[in-house]
């Protein structure tokens, strides 16, 4: 039984009725019911029109105000764990006999019991490409928009932010999500051969009260080249992980220019490269965020010139995103 894009249709599982919106392969399209978009199998969908005539139309009598029934809030069941997800959709073309992936659609997907607002802008080449903000509801979802399938051989980056809207006392959580090309054939293979027609990353499944910092300005009581092995590792322990955001290490920064900020986050990272290199540490991680990326180039020059790091690397983490590099020493 052929579909078309725009035919009416009805699931067969539930009798709800809907329209065909987009095609994705020989197996499945795309309908939306009741305003919501979703891809289901040609076997689970019928025509609507046999309903329409074999239904007996009842005879309609007056209906009073007061015997309306009161409507109940339906929610949806939750088809994913609790939490906030982005969901890619692989559609399908077909060329020389074989099913090929012309784009893939996106949608976001809060299966939360409360709306949360979003803020969403994809970077492709250090350009956005799409952006959108607004507020999704209680376990909805909402179709962001497509891409086509080699730019996401390229590895753009979907940036995010979510807010909780029912706590404003919870920090926002935001992030960087990017799929290598051999992650993503996986999904795509998934797709094919296992029947999955969607694959989807957990972006949140909770907020957290924001972190409490005590208001005193940050006053380095000796510089960092003058720092010796004899009395570092008598100042501080090392650590494996290094936060230089500036809220992370003074309690408050209003009124310092950006040069009194990243020579006190530069000054940070010499004064526990030093204290790894001392205590033979093997690896440190320097959380530095994506920003406009002058701190991350600052961040990258000192540790060229360290000669007891052997190598450092910016890759994507599933914690840091691509706001952290990681650093391997050598002795």
């Amino acid at each position: 039984m052929k579909f078309t894009i725009g035919d009416k249709i009805l699931l067969k599982q539930s009798g709800e009725e809907g329209h065909v919106t987009d095609y994705i392969n020989k197996e499945m399209i795309e309908v939306e019911v009741n305003g919501t978009r979703f891809p289901v199998y040609i076997n689970e969908i019928d025509h609507p029109y046999l309903k329409w005539f074999t239904e007996k139309k009842a005879k309609k009598e007056p209906v009073y105000s007061e015997q309306l029934p009161v409507e109940k809030v339906a929610f949806r069941k939750p088809r994913l764990a609790k939490g906030i997800y982005l969901s890619f959709v692989p559609v399908f073309k077909t060329e020389e006999m074989e099913d090929i992936v012309d784009h893939v659609k996106i949608h976001l997907i809060n299966e939360m019991p409360h709306p949360v607002k979003f803020v969403y802008d994809v970077q492709l080449l250090q350009a956005s490409e799409f952006k959108h903000e607004g507020t999704l509801h209680a376990f909805g979802d909402i179709y962001l928009h497509k891409i086509a399938y080699a730019d996401m051989n390229d590895q753009p980056r979907f940036n995010w932010q979510l807010t909780d809207t029912t706590n404003k006392d919870l920090a926002p959580a935001d992030g960087v999500l990017r799929i290598r090309p051999q992650k993503l054939f996986e999904h795509i293979n998934d797709v094919l051969h296992k029947g999955t027609p969607t694959f989807s990353y957990l972006l949140t499944s909770e907020f957290l009260p924001p972190k409490k910092v005590k208001k005193e300005h940050y006053i380095p009581t000796v510089k960092p080249d003058y720092i010796t092995g004899t009395n570092i590792s008598k100042l501080e322990k090392p650590k494996t992980e290094v936060d230089l955001h500036i809220e992370a290490l003074v309690g408050d920064a209003d009124g310092m220019s950006n040069a009194e900020i990243i020579k006190i986050q530069l000054d940070a990272l010499q004064r526990y490269l030093q204290l790894a290199i001392v205590n033979k540490q093997e690896r440190m991680v320097a959380i530095h965020g994506l920003g406009k990326g002058k701190l991350k180039d600052e961040v990258h020059k000192i540790l060229k010139n360290t000669p007891e790091v052997f190598i450092f690397t910016n890759e994507w983490h599933g914690r840091y995103g691509f706001g952290a590099t990681e650093i391997y020493f050598r002795y």
